[in-house]
């Protein structure tokens, strides 16, 4: 099974490969056959297409399961993008691996990493949220819970819940950096940077601006530093049980503070003086040594030389 990634809207953006599978499979499952039609024959292919949508996926994976057993080859699309991706197409992949069928990803565009690669905001780490709950309750309910997280955001919104989207991240992440990708690949493209507030006033700013389909990239928690005595703290048990390397690896992986700050830090503590160890509260002996210790025929430190002999 073939799951093949389709044009956002420039049909151009089709692939070679992806284009020649398409043509050779026996049967295309699509999300709407209508909207996947004008792609198909833009590139005369002739295949079979076959529905498969929220609605009916669980009864269209069993059918074409059993086709994909008896041989046939099988190829899954969405109306635009990568299939599985806020689309239909994760459970007829999932069962697809259940009954052993090999499955073959063919990559392409994706609205997300698209919109992310143009934003400008840091893509080392992100998290994909999709589209949030549609009642406001609990879209900003969902917002909050991400409150803290320190990755890159991504969310899709329909327009007509785009303004109340942008109101929510305003409330809920204040001035952050934020960026608007409406329409990729269209006529009507854009990427906008700002935060949400400015964003709404963009979008209000002409009418029909707020029309289209959109993803919407909020910059993560600013992550804080941690503080000295916490790094010394760490270190102090990491140096005890590892070499200096090792001990300073961890601790910037456990900190995310930079590691020539950690460095530093740890060959400071390498070269204190080691503190010294007080004796219990009450003990006869003190910092002396015990007489144990004491060569024969000497008198331990602080002896009146009156003891047993």
């Amino acid at each position: 099974m073939y799951v093949v990634a389709t044009p956002l809207g420039n049909l151009a953006d089709l692939s070679p490969r992806a284009a020649q599978t398409l043509a050779m499979v026996a049967v295309i499952a699509a999300e709407d056959t209508r909207h996947s039609r004008p792609l198909l024959n833009h590139y005369g292919i002739r295949t079979p297409l076959l529905a498969l949508h929220e609605h009916n996926e669980a009864a269209q994976a069993t059918r074409l399961i059993e086709r994909l057993r008896q041989g046939e080859d099988v190829a899954l699309i969405s109306d635009a993008g990568t299939p599985a991706i806020s689309d239909p197409g994760q459970r007829l992949v999932a069962a697809a691996h259940a009954a052993g069928v090999s499955v073959v990803p063919m990559p392409g565009p994706c609205a997300a990493v698209a919109a992310l690669c143009a934003s400008g905001l840091p893509s080392a780490r992100f998290a994909f949220e999709g589209f949030l709950p549609a009642r406001a309750a609990a879209r900003r309910a969902a917002l909050s819970a991400l409150v803290q997280e320190p990755r890159t955001l991504i969310f899709y919104e329909a327009p007509h819940r785009l303004l109340a989207l942008l109101d929510d991240v305003a409330t809920v992440f204040g001035d952050r950096p934020t960026a608007l990708a409406k329409e990729l690949t269209k006529v009507h493209e854009a990427v906008i940077n700002g935060d949400a507030t400015s964003l709404k006033a963009w979008l209000l700013a002409e009418p029909g601006r707020e029309r289209g389909e959109f993803v919407l990239i909020v910059q993560g928690a600013p992550q804080q530093a941690p503080a000295s005595d916490e790094i010394d703290a760490l270190l102090g048990r990491l140096l005890a049980v590892l070499p200096l390397k090792q001990a300073v690896t961890a601790a910037v992986a456990v900190t995310d503070a930079p590691r020539n700050r950690v460095y530093r830090r740890a060959l400071a503590l390498q070269a204190a003086p080691a503190q010294p160890t007080l004796a219990p509260a009450g003990s006869r002996t003190g910092n002396r040594a015990p007489l144990d210790d004491v060569p024969e025929g000497e008198e331990s430190p602080g002896s009146t030389g009156r003891g047993a002999r």
